[in-house]
């Protein structure tokens, strides 16, 4: 992974984790230890899923450039579909709130996206690599 990749998700993924705690404290008041647990839970399926998607983008697209963006389709729908089987399997674990897990996912998500794009947009990075002469 190079360098611009790991404070990319550096930028996103710490504003995220402070989101998942705040999210967790609020649910964990609300609903109690299943809150808490239901937004940790979500919490970590957010970061886990977006740092193992940017990974497998850094890794496959150095190699081959070219395949970047079926390579980045094919790691979303990989991504949809484990987290439509992980909400089909919790759905009736008593453990956890899926409110709480609910309102974790799509908080952290918006926070990771904002960051990302925070960035993105601050990082210098050359769209086309210059010519080596010599």
């Amino acid at each position: 992974m190079q360098a611009h990749d790991a404070r990319i998700l550096r930028g996103a993924a710490i504003p995220t984790a402070v989101v998942a705690g705040l999210v967790a404290i609020v649910a964990a008041l609300a609903s109690g230890m299943d809150g808490l647990v239901g937004a940790l839970v979500g919490g970590a399926i957010v970061i886990g899923f977006f740092v193992a998607g940017w990974v497998a983008l850094a890794r496959l697209g150095r190699d081959n450039p070219t395949l970047l963006l079926p390579i980045a389709l094919g790691t979303y729908l990989v991504q949809l579909v484990v987290v439509g089987l992980f909400i089909v399997l919790v759905k009736d674990v008593s453990a956890l709130d899926t409110k709480a897990l609910a309102w974790a996912v799509i908080l952290c998500t918006i926070t990771w996206m904002i960051f990302q794009l925070r960035a993105f947009s601050r990082e210098k990075m050359l769209y086309v690599e210059p010519r080596q002469e010599g």
